[in-house]
Formats: structure tokens, sequence, C-alpha cells
């Protein structure tokens, strides 16, 4: 391995600034980080011999602040702001050992199939985002059925009432998280879908200071299936076989590139623990020796809890088991790189 010991937070950081929107003053911190880089003999990412990529995981505000619609706060209720005071640390002490950041974006648009609008029941009422879960049960039994003014705007391309009882029957026998309807969330356009401010500064400072552009993974955007991992949509295809969205190969492609991969972003429960299952299915299956090169960054995740109604903390640690059984690391931000023991 050739990460290198910790270095210091430049002093344009603090922990208070993960927990608010604001302006990321570019040109100044564009200097700054020449600056870092020069003074501390930072060379650009081209020349690692040991190569690393982060893998940020959804590090925006829709689930990142409080009071957005999806914070994850985890059984503390502070887990994704004190996650990401963590992480953003983490890469300001490792600038010189990350060699690529690549921060993955939920995209969202009003009529998808885990909001709202897309469902009534019998009274033309709609599910309650975040409290709601509907099974093959329900729509076998119309408790819940596709909206019809959302059927019309499809326009006839698609049965959608058979899709939707395909859909959930499909998530239940490949052993998926079922049906959850969401608050409207990350987005598209709006503030929720931005990266965290202070996390944003981050990755731009990195991309300054080690001449690397960050690659930004868009996901999520598809009207027909949840896409809590990035590598793939929750259902891949209809019910006569035609598929519903592809797999992301050109990610795991890339990420193959690097000797080590680290993992954090939000939430643990869900698009973290179901990128990493795919992440290890794809490596398994195309080049074993990666799975155990995946560093978990355990305290820069939470799981999603919402109190009184439900909690995923057990799911979550469940699935981290299942990695660290397969070879993969859990490892903590506060810990020296050198320490994780990557194999070479």
């Amino acid at each position: 391995m050739n990460f290198k010991p910790l270095g210091d937070v430049p002093p344009h950081y603090t922990s208070g600034s993960v927990e608010t929107v604001w302006r990321v003053p570019y040109g100044e911190r564009a200097a700054d980080a020449r600056d870092w880089a020069e003074e501390r003999g930072i060379r650009p990412s081209v020349e690692d011999a040991f190569r690393t990529a982060l893998l940020l995981v959804d590090c925006q505000n829709t689930f990142c602040l409080p009071g957005f619609e999806l914070f994850v706060g985890g059984r503390s209720g502070r887990g994704a702001v004190e996650d990401n005071d963590r992480l953003c640390t983490f890469i300001y002490r490792n600038l010189h050992s990350i060699t690529e950041i690549i921060p993955t974006m939920d995209t969202h648009t009003a009529q998808q199939i885990f909001h709202p609008m897309f469902w009534v029941d019998e009274g033309g009422g709609h599910p309650i985002g975040g409290e709601t879960v509907i099974t093959p049960d329900d729509v076998e039994q119309g408790t819940w059925r596709v909206n019809p003014t959302v059927e019309a705007w499809f326009g006839g391309r698609i049965d959608l009432s058979a899709y939707a009882l395909h859909y959930v029957r499909r998530l239940a026998r490949d052993g998926k998280y079922p049906l959850m309807i969401w608050p409207y969330h990350a987005m598209l356009g709006g503030i929720g879908h931005a990266l965290v401010s202070a996390v944003e500064e981050a990755v731009f400072f990195h991309s300054i200071a080690r001449v690397r552009q960050a690659r930004f993974e868009l996901k999520g955007n598809h009207a027909l299936t949840e896409n809590y991992s990035v590598l793939r949509p929750d259902v891949m295809e209809d019910a006569g076989g035609h598929p519903v969205g592809d797999r992301n190969s050109p990610l795991v492609d890339h990420l193959m590139t690097f000797d080590a991969v680290i993992v954090a972003g939000q939430a643990k429960s869900h698009c973290v623990a179901w990128t990493v299952e795919d992440l290890r299915t794809e490596f398994e299956a195309r080049k074993p020796s990666m799975t155990a090169k995946v560093c978990l960054l355990e305290d820069c995740t939470s799981p999603v809890v919402v109190p009184g109604v439900i909690d995923f903390t057990g799911e979550a640690e469940k699935a981290f088991g299942r990695f660290a059984d397969a070879g993969m690391r859990r490892v903590r931000s506060t810990e020296p790189m050198d320490r994780w023991e990557v194999p070479v």
C-alpha cells in the first residue's frame, strides 16, 4: 500500500459548516487548494502509484440536513450531520492518498413509483410519504392502485396497473425492501438535490489540489423503479421481460481500475447497502480480488430511522456483517489508512 501519513485540515473548514446551505467561493477556494498542495508537496493524482477511489453515496441536502425531506438521523438523531463532519475531515486529511472522488446523486421527479402522486386509494387519496409501505396484497386487493391520471399521462405506453403488481411482486421475490412511499425528495433542480455545501467544497478542493475532476454519477431518475444502488435499478425488467433500466457497467469498469475503493454516504441501510451489495456481486463475478480492496467508512454513514415508525439499524448491521464476511474492510475515518490492511 502507498497510503501516506495523515495531513492536517485547511483553516477554511469548520465542523459547523456541514449543517447549512451556502455558496462555495470557488475562486478563493481554488487558490487555497493550489497553495495548500504546493506548500505540502501534494502531487497531481496521475502520479499515484497506488490508486484510491472514494465513492460518496448521496451526500445530498435531502438526506443530510435536518429539516430536509429525508434527513438520515440514525438513532442519535444527528447521524448524517456528524457523518459529514467526519467525512470532510477525512477528505482533507487524506487528500494526498485519495486519487479520485466519485459522488453519486439521487435524482428524482414528481411522478415516480415511490412518490405519493403515483398511487391512490379507493377514495382518491394518496399514500403518506415516509409512512406507507405497499405490498403485493395491497395491490391485489385494490388497497392501493395506480393513479389513473398518472396512467393517462403515460399515454398507454405501458399497462401501469399490471406493471405495478409485477413490480411489488418482483421486489418480494428478489429479497428487496418492500415498496416504501417516500416523501418527495432529491428533486431534480431543487436545493435538496445538491451536495451538502461543505462536502461539495471538500470535493472541489480535492479536484484542484490533486488536479483531478470528480466523477459525478446520477441515479434514480427512472419513473418505474427504485434505484437504491448506483450500479443498477431495483427492478430490471417488466413482466414481459422488456428492460426497465440498465446496469451501470461503466462505473464498475472504472472502479476496477483502482487499488482500493472507499465507500461512505447515506443511507447505510438503503443506498449504501445496496450499492455495496451490487459492488460485491460484480467484483466476485469479474475480479474476486477486488472485494478485499473495498473499505467501508463506518463512521461516515447512518441507517434510516423514523422514530415511532421504522428503524433499519438492524438491517444495516446485517448487511455490513455480510460484506465483512465476504472480505471487505470495515474501517473508521479517524484511523490512518495505512492500518487498513488493504491487499496490494
